[in-house]
């Protein structure tokens, strides 16, 4: 019998799933709490699927503690063949029950319901679970689909690895220990009692009101800024980069000067991660490129076929969606907010797709969690515009900052390795004194519009009501407010019948209120990258506008000093000499003025500033049980939360900061010490050229002999050439002086004499007896007594080499 399209499943969940499981192409599966006993009952229906290589997420929250480590642990057995992550809660709700199952692209079935993933749940329990096929509900199913990659990909998830696992359980075996008698009542009768709560709605942002791009009735051109870029962009196309990334301020048109570039190509794919920017980005390139079709890919509207593509990253990403296209078929890829492009579902559809150019957008690539976005476009910034500079060049109004001293005492807030306990936190600002604070603070610095940034809704609300019970006309939006109202309150605050518009992330992105002229943060600062964008909304320029006041409460919370450094507009040397200023420099007409406490505090913190090993060692630890493993070095240059130099600077070499975190293994341990000399040599030698690196580089590939043994100049002739001629800017760059011009048509003899008279010689004169060269044979004095030892020295010059290659082209391409 047919199974029905419509179906309420009351027990036996396991069975249907089960079913469902092995009929499908790709499995997700999104649940609050995870049982190993549910685990028990899907694994074999599971195991078969990774078998067949289906696409498999499986996403589980850590509300109340309740899931299980040993579930977690199990469901990581299935292999790589099942992505895993873990939502935190962070003190909301989370209570979702969903499995979704597409059997081809944008069919399926979907379920919804009570049951989380436990045995008596999918199996005996009293449950209500409604089974829809989506012939009967296209549009529900595809909007499923996209809330469940939200949610998988969200900024609350982590991905489950064994780094991950063993903190998850290190926070479960806490809570179950101060709270016995909860772990021993919550039954899985009791859990399902408690599921029934409704969760909050989902955080959305307000869509961006763009300003209207006057053209005074001639032909559209580019503003001063987009055509900096795009000349730029050029020089780097001719360079043959296939990728860069433009660094431009919020309000000088990043979306306008994609437009412009995109003119230079046919097939133009444009991705974000809102429906509403992708509407704004698509009407923007059709008034730049109206002879262009174009179309949205979201949610259920497929215009797959249109010259210009505008897709949401979330619908882009699954894997039915993602083969739907070519992997070339698109000659330009432009990414939107390029700082998220670090996520996973930016990453599965980058390397899948093989466009002529990759062109990301941000005005923010630092992230103080470390996902460092310039690993995504080789470390090329085509173009870079501060917005300190925009602001000296008259492209954006200037501020005037009020730094307010913070009577918050952070030290006594839990922190939890990126940010703050949220109830921890709450309690702290939701007290009549921190609200009247600010309040003060406001009265004494605001203008006439106000846009105040908070950490949670219940702060958001709290403030609000206080400032109302001082007569202000105030209000707090969030993501559940209704979108109708929100765009009164809006309008309202633009016609000055509202002063104040609490909220919490709602205006992050893509939100343009030019006649905004008054920011107040009552947060922390966890991140530069949101800082910035918070800042830049009230930076546009508009009318009877002559500045914006930010008014920002400094404490003595983490990352302080980094928000302070991004306004400052002195160079990093003379920030950190002893005896300057803590009190930033900003280019006029911008104005910075910290009260007297906050001088002292942002001094006194100074003096305590973190030493630089326990930041490296802070970063690799993040990154860490982010990757899941021990990070390479050119992963710790790119993803690290302190510049690479740093290590050799205060360890010598990788491998020397790893022995120092005791994080080798013994065995490790015992090569390392007999080769410090070595990987120190290959660290600190001197590169006025990449010669040496790559002559190196060339050892390490080989095939017929061990990479250790001798080289001479003519073997290494011909990969050597081939690494400068396999990319414009490494040829421009190192390989195009009166001597080796001569020599971009292979030439054997005059290469090998190059090698020869160049790195080898050079090497061999400064490494001591390490290296030998007699003119015509190279030789390292390296003789792993044992294959291991030669393996890992191997591994370990390797990193170094890919690390030194990478950080010297990028230091010589920055325009």
């Amino acid at each position: 019998m047919m199974s029905k399209d419509i179906e309420l499943i009351t027990y036996e969940l396991g069975r249907k799933l089960e079913k469902e499981i092995d009929a499908a192409r790709g499995i997700y599966i999104l649940t609050s709490f995870v049982m190993k006993s549910g685990v028990d009952v899907l694994k074999p229906a599971l195991e078969r699927a990774v078998q067949a290589g289906k696409e498999i997420k499986i996403c589980a929250g850590d509300y109340l503690y309740v899931t299980q480590p040993e579930a977690l642990a199990s469901l990581m057995e299935l292999g790589e063949g099942v992505e895993l992550r873990l939502w935190h809660s962070r003190g909301r709700s989370f209570h979702p029950k969903a499995y979704l199952f597409e059997q081809q692209l944008d069919e399926g079935t979907f379920i919804v319901g009570s049951s989380n993933m436990s045995a008596s749940a999918l199996t005996s329990g009293v449950e209500w679970n409604l089974s829809v096929n989506s012939s009967k509900a296209p549009e529900t199913f595809a909007e499923a689909m996209e809330k469940f990659r939200h949610i998988f990909h969200a900024e609350q998830t982590v991905p489950l690895n064994p780094e991950t696992l063993a903190l998850y359980r290190k926070a479960y075996e806490k809570f179950q220990q101060k709270n016995p008698a909860f772990a021993t009542s919550m039954s899985e009768a009791e859990e399902r009692q408690r599921m029934l709560p409704g969760t909050d709605a989902d955080v959305e942002q307000l869509a961006e009101s763009k300003a209207s791009y006057e053209t005074a009735g001639g032909p559209l051109t580019p503003r001063p800024a987009q055509q900096e870029a795009l000349d730029a962009l050029e020089t780097t196309v001719a360079e043959e980069y296939n990728k860069a990334m433009v660094v431009m301020a919020t309000g000088l048109g990043k979306t306008y000067l994609s437009a412009f570039f995109a003119q230079g190509y046919k097939r133009v794919l444009f991705i974000a991660h809102r429906e509403e920017i992708l509407k704004q980005s698509e009407a923007t390139f059709n008034h730049v490129l109206p002879e262009r079709s174009s179309g949205l890919y979201y949610n259920t509207v497929r215009d797959y076929d249109r010259d210009m593509v505008f897709a949401s990253i979330f619908t882009l990403s699954g894997e039915q969606h993602l083969h739907r296209f070519d992997p070339d078929a698109f000659d330009l890829i432009v990414i939107d907010e390029f700082h998220h492009a670090a996520a996973p579902t930016y990453q599965r559809v980058l390397s899948y797709f093989q466009p002529e150019f990759l062109l990301g957008l941000t005005a923010t690539p630092d992230r103080l969690d470390g996902q460092d976005v310039y690993a995504i476009c080789d470390g090329n910034v085509a173009y870079h515009l501060h917005f300190l500079e925009a602001i000296r060049r008259g492209w954006l109004a200037p501020f005037h900052y009020k730094g307010v001293y913070d009577i918050i005492d952070y030290s006594q807030i839990t922190w939890l390795g990126s940010k703050y306990d949220d109830e921890e936190l709450l309690s702290a600002q939701m007290q009549a004194d921190v609200a009247e604070h600010m309040y003060q603070a406001w009265l004494e610095h605001k203008q006439s519009r106000t846009l105040v940034f908070c950490s949670r809704r219940r702060q958001s609300e709290f403030l609000a009501a206080y400032f109302r019970e001082q007569g202000i006309n105030a209000v707090a939006l969030d993501g559940a407010t209704d979108k109708s109202q929100r765009a009164l309150a809006v309008a309202q605050l633009e016609a000055g019948d509202i002063e104040v518009i609490f909220n919490v992330d709602l205006f992050t992105e893509g939100t343009d209120i030019p006649m905004l002229d008054t920011i107040m943060f009552a947060r922390p600062t966890e991140s530069l990258s949101v800082f910035t964008q918070q800042l830049g909304r009230g930076l546009r320029i508009a009318d009877d506008k002559d500045y914006c006041v930010i008014i920002d409460f400094i404490g003595n919370y983490r990352q302080v000093d980094a928000k302070m450094a991004l306004l400052d507009e002195r160079p990093e040397t003379e920030r950190q000499k002893a005896g300057s200023s803590a009190v930033p420099t900003v280019p006029e007409p911008a104005a910075i003025h910290l009260d007297l406490q906050t001088v002292d505090l942002l001094q006194e913190l100074k003096k305590k500033k973190q030493p630089r090993k326990q930041k490296i060692y802070a970063g690799y630890t993040r990154l860490k049980q982010e990757l899941g493993r021990r990070p390479t070095y050119l992963e710790m240059h790119l993803y690290g939360d302190e510049p690479a130099k740093a290590i050799r600077q205060e360890f010598k070499s990788y491998t020397g900061f790893l022995h120092w975190a005791e994080e080798l293994t013994g065995v490790e341990a015992e090569v390392y010490q007999t080769s410090q000399a070595w990987l120190i040599e290959v660290e600190k030698t001197a590169m006025t050229k990449s010669y040496k690196m790559v002559l190196m580089k060339v050892m390490l590939e080989r095939t017929d002999t061990r990479w250790y043994d001798p080289i001479t100049p003519v073997d290494a002739a011909k990969p050597f050439h081939d690494f400068f001629m396999e990319k414009a800017y490494r040829r421009n760059i190192d390989f195009s002086d009166k001597t080796t011009k001569k020599l971009h048509t292979y030439e054997e003899k005059g290469v090998a004499r190059l090698i020869a008279e160049m790195p080898m010689t050079k090497w061999a004169g400064s490494a001591g007896d390490l290296i030998e060269f007699d003119g015509e044979t190279f030789k390292i004095n390296v003789q792993p007594e044992t294959e291991t030892t030669a393996e890992l020295l191997k591994q370990w010059t390797e990193e170094i080499v890919t690390y030194r290659l990478h950080s010297y082209f990028e230091r010589k391409g920055e325009k």
